[in-house]
């Protein structure tokens, strides 16, 4: 065992990093793998893979033009003293703007004058008479004034709400904040508003048994534009434009898993729903049972927009159909034809056998999008555990949500 951590993680190169998506796809998926030298790091199917990263060197030139700072000036972090340049890089979350830092412009953002409010209680208007019954009545016709330009009261109708202070930050960095209210802070004051910088975890990719001495991951890079300025995922970008394949290093660790692991018994069925970059642990546990040459069968389900430009490792896919270690291969394109189709569909289209895999013993893995895939194909088991178990709602969910999950532990999710 090897000592690596988030706080003493493995420096290390990335050897191969290139796109999986095909000509005229919208998305970036990379395949990015690295090497593990001699740290003596291992790892089994299912772990993750820890990644520091640093923030994307244009944030970080920003934000010291914005607030007029010196980057070679000398300040002290929780990681010890050096430049500010690299205290912005590296020690702080400086990519997404938090809420202690916009509830702080209350006492930096002043009125910028005068302000009148003008309250009606009553209006006659020929034969017609209106009187205020509550506050903020207004007569038939009125409407209340658009919001004030007077930043102060921005600054008091966003911090007033949670639900503003949210709405405000989807779409804004300290950057935007800082060029929309003029604000200045010293550096010190700065770091104690913001977060430190927090490793990512990613699902691993690969079996360290099939590619001994290396880790790899399936990643989808986050681009995305507002407010006129080009921004995108901070560890994704890290890897994908920053390291590249360059002899920079990066910090890396694993994140041993406890439950998402393989059944002890080799010739157990298993069935995996993985749609996108959610296929990269059942790519590493295909490789593992191949390895381990059991004969329990694989069932994958997989799916994205495109079999044209999201077919994600379609080489490896069609091997282990053609050598019969990969039994069934359901997949859900959806937008290859009119209709959108997604893997819970194609569950329930598939549900007598799913159901017949369940009484064998299967067990069920599902990766990926933990806000609206994995509540619908989990609610795809519940209704194939309905019709084809000829059980009641109450008793299916139950089954799934119980028997499978928490007795049994042989319906295993790795969500995010």
């Amino acid at each position: 065992m090897s000592n690596w951590s988030a706080k003493n993680p493995y420096m290390t190169n990335i050897t191969e990093n290139f796109i999986l998506n095909g000509e005229g796809s919208r998305k970036e998926t990379r395949h990015i793998v690295f090497e593990l030298g001699d740290s003596g790091l291992d790892y089994k199917v299912g772990d993750a893979l820890g990644v520091v990263s640093e923030n994307p060197p244009k944030i970080v030139e920003e934000l010291l033009e914005a607030q007029g700072w010196d980057p070679e000036q000398l300040v002290t972090t929780h990681n010890g003293e050096r430049t500010l340049y690299d205290a912005l890089k590296k020690d702080f979350e400086v990519h997404l703007a938090g809420k202690k830092f916009v509830q702080s412009l209350t006492q930096k953002v002043v009125s910028s004058g005068m302000k009148i409010s003008v309250k009606i209680v009553s209006r006659s208007r020929g034969k017609e008479t209106w009187n205020s019954s509550a506050e903020g009545d207004l007569p038939p016709g009125l409407v209340k004034s658009a919001p004030s330009d007077d930043p102060s009261e921005k600054v008091a109708a966003i911090v007033g709400d949670e639900k503003a202070i949210e709405d405000y930050l989807w779409t804004r960095d300290y950057v935007d904040i800082m060029r929309e209210f003029d604000v200045k802070y010293a550096p010190e004051e700065f770091f104690e508003l913001i977060s430190r910088l927090k490793p990512r975890l990613y699902s691993i990719a690969s079996s360290h048994d099939a590619h001994p001495g290396y880790v790899e991951l399936t990643v989808g890079i986050v681009r995305f534009s507002y407010h006129g300025r080009d921004r995108g995922g901070l560890c994704t970008q890290f890897m994908a434009d920053e390291i590249g394949t360059t002899p920079k290093k990066l910090g890396v660790f694993m994140s041993p898993t406890k439950s998402f692991v393989l059944p002890e018994d080799k010739s157990t069925d298993i069935i995996m729903v993985g749609p996108g970059t959610g296929i990269a642990p059942f790519r590493a546990f295909m490789e593992q049972r191949v390895f381990d040459g059991g004969n329990g069968k694989n069932w994958l389900f997989f799916g994205d927009q495109s079999s044209k430009t999201e077919f994600y490792y379609k080489d490896e896919i069609e091997s282990w159909i053609d050598q019969g270690d990969l039994y069934k291969f359901t997949t859900a394109w959806s937008r290859d034809q009119e209709e959108k189709i997604y893997v819970q569909h194609r569950l329930k289209e598939h549900g007598a056998e799913v159901w017949e895999w369940f009484e064998r013993g299967a067990y069920f893995y599902i990766c990926g999008d933990k806000k609206y895939m994995a509540k619908d194909v989990h609610q795809a088991l519940i209704d194939i555990a309905q019709e084809h178990g000829g059980m009641s709602e109450a008793d299916a969910t139950h089954f799934i949500e119980k028997t499978m999950m928490r007795e049994e532990k042989r319906y295993l999710r790795d969500v995010y």
